[in-house]
């Protein structure tokens, strides 16, 4: 695979990852602030006072990074927050995260700067200027345990002789597999159904997936348009990944969006795609191991054809010689013969 082609497969895995699609969608970015942030300030925060400021900060994002999001929030006696997400989507943990922050926070104040140097010259020097907080996240769906620093002075050698001096921060982590399943349950919203469908890495976790009587259908009930396609991209990147026929997938997400939720895992029983994929592999070692037992047994057919040729090559070796035996008897009776000396009788 090429390297464009490589970027192309992560850039579709990001705009499929669930962290994505939470971070893209403003009632469920406002759930998460609300409800996980454990910060009374941002307790009312509303969907209407997030903005997408992304695409103004394109600059600041590596390209294995795209998948990370700025967000400007509205709050009404405090001024404006930014919020910066790193959605780790890899299955592996990332080590240099609070770098990587750092960077983009610093870009953005600097970035902050300008624009009000541009609306009032001078401001940013006065001793009253302020910067905008800046929250960063990072949302895990990997598997592994997440264990990164979650501080900047961490990752600076010596930091607790030189810790006056270092730039120090502690970012908030959205580690869904490590969340306890009955507290995400008791948020009771529509980012709670997400947070857990993003943790299901297996087609049997699928099935086992034990859901409240009456969860769905109060989801279905009052989730908004938008945060309903979202459900329904969600669960259909998690079905193709457990590689379920396309009419089947076109089923469920026709029942998310009808807001038929209420049954909609209880016939999830067709195949638990990664026992099938073993019990082929399985099947495959051990035909394989059938050829090259077989091929043993045509070395060996072979090797004795070969001994049984040896043994006629030999026994015609041994007739040969016989004959040249009875040849040379032969000359020298003649010869005797010849020389007046009789043979007796019965010597050959």
């Amino acid at each position: 695979m090429t390297d464009a082609e490589n970027r192309m497969m992560q850039n579709r895995k990001a705009a499929d990852s669930g962290g994505k699609l939470i971070f893209g969608n403003p009632t469920l970015l406002a759930q998460l602030l609300r409800d996980y942030s454990g910060m009374e300030i941002l307790k009312d925060v509303r969907p209407e006072d997030i903005e997408d400021v992304t695409t103004r900060y394109i600059p600041m994002f590596t390209e294995e990074r795209d998948s990370d999001v700025v967000k400007k929030v509205r709050l009404p006696k405090q001024g404006e927050l930014f919020l910066i997400t790193l959605v780790e989507h890899k299955s592996y943990v990332e080590y240099n995260v609070v770098m990587q922050l750092l960077r983009y926070m610093v870009y953005i104040w600097e970035d902050y700067e300008k624009q009000k140097e541009k609306e009032q010259k001078g401001i940013t020097r006065t001793k009253g200027f302020r910067y905008p907080p800046i929250l960063p996240i990072v949302y895990y769906e990997g598997v592994e345990s997440w264990n990164s620093c979650q501080t900047f002075a961490e990752r600076i050698f010596c930091s607790d002789v030189f810790s006056k001096y270092i730039p120090d921060f502690r970012y908030m982590l959205v580690n869904i597999r490590g969340m306890d399943r009955e507290a995400i349950l008791s948020k009771d919203d529509e980012l709670s159904l997400v947070m857990l469908l993003n943790r299901l890495k297996s087609s049997k976790e699928f099935r086992e997936l034990k859901l409240p009587e009456g969860y769905l259908d109060e989801i279905a009930r009052k989730a908004p348009e938008d945060v309903l396609e979202v459900i329904t991209r969600v669960v259909s990147v998690l079905l193709r990944g457990l590689n379920v026929p396309e009419k089947e997938l076109q089923e469920f997400t026709d029942q998310i969006r009808r807001r038929r939720m209420g049954k909609l895992f209880e016939g999830f029983e067709w195949y638990d795609v990664q026992a099938t994929r073993k019990e082929i592999q399985d099947l495959k070692d051990e035909n394989a191991g059938l050829k090259d037992e077989n091929a043993g047994l045509k070395d060996e057919n072979t090797g004795l054809k070969d001994e049984n040729t040896g043994l006629k090559d030999e026994n015609t070796g041994l007739k040969d010689e016989n004959t040249g035996l009875r040849d040379e008897i032969s000359t020298l009776k003649r010869l005797l013969a010849e020389n007046g000396i009789s043979v007796p009788v019965g010597a050959k």
